[in-house]
């Protein structure tokens, strides 16, 4: 255990003589990895599930056909709902930097998504000179041009606000008052509210909608009808619930509902 608590975990694939290493592996439903950190940057991905994954900063659901960038050394934890085919990729120093220390959700087209997964065939030791060298080039190009998404939810520090997030993130049509969660929270209505906007830099109101959204994105991922999607997260109102949606993703339900793994963003 490091200085700070995190547990600094170390994989073969961060000790190949490689500026790029694959890792593949599935999870099952509430399995996680708890908090640790990694020397290399790593490209998170997966071909099946959500990944919910938070750091000291922020949370983030990543649905299918997006991936996250997590710096080395940042802290993160996963946590796993249903079934998840994560494959991660290791980048050296040398290989691929990205958000200036900032974790980051990132579109993947279909080319990427076939790169990630021909490099999770290749053997630990590639060849240099051959297609496992010629893969890595590739996908450090791609990952770079890969556009950035404001799927990342400021995480909030305070034990209270973390019991309010929590339940929200477990039901977000709940539509209770900060006066009704005051109450279950341990502090006034006006105490959560100041704490919002020092931790998360938004008011209670702008944060539970950027949760619903964010939720409702990673069901519209899964399949669901924007309808249902809508309904599932709080929004009595269709129209309503794409605009909101469209001013925060710059696409509407229907269009986020028709990305699958490897489709075109």
């Amino acid at each position: 255990m490091s200085a700070d608590g995190q547990n600094p975990r170390t994989l073969a694939q961060e000790q190949a003589d490689r500026p790029l290493t694959a890792y593949a592996r599935d999870y099952t439903d509430g399995e996680g990895t708890g908090w640790h950190r990694h020397s290399r940057a790593q490209l998170l991905y997966a071909t099946r599930g959500v990944m919910r994954v938070a750091t000291r900063e922020y949370n983030f659901t990543v649905p299918p056909g997006r991936a996250l960038w997590v710096p080395a050394a940042m802290p993160h934890a996963v946590a796993v709902e249903g079934l998840l085919a994560m494959r991660a990729l290791f980048f050296r120093e040398d290989a691929a930097v990205l958000g200036e220390g900032r974790a980051l959700v990132l579109a993947v087209s279909p080319l990427l998504r076939e790169l990630i997964l021909a490099a999770c065939a290749e053997p630990l030791e590639w060849d240099v000179q051959g297609r496992g060298g010629h893969l890595a080039a590739l996908i450090a190009e791609e990952v770079a041009r890969a556009p950035q998404l404001p799927f990342g939810l400021p995480a909030p520090r305070d034990a209270r606000l973390r019991r309010l997030a929590e339940a929200l993130a477990a039901d977000p049509a709940r539509d209770w008052t900060l006066e009704e969660w005051a109450s279950r929270c341990g502090a006034s209505a006006r105490t959560l509210a100041r704490l919002f906007q020092a931790e998360t830099g938004m008011g209670f109101a702008r944060w539970r909608q950027a949760l619903r959204l964010t939720e409702a994105a990673a069901l519209l991922a899964g399949g669901a009808t924007p309808a249902r999607a809508a309904a599932a997260v709080g929004y009595a109102s269709a129209p309503a619930f794409g605009a909101a949606f469209r001013a925060a993703f710059g696409l509407t339900p229907g269009e986020a509902r028709l990305i699958r793994p490897g489709s075109s963003p």
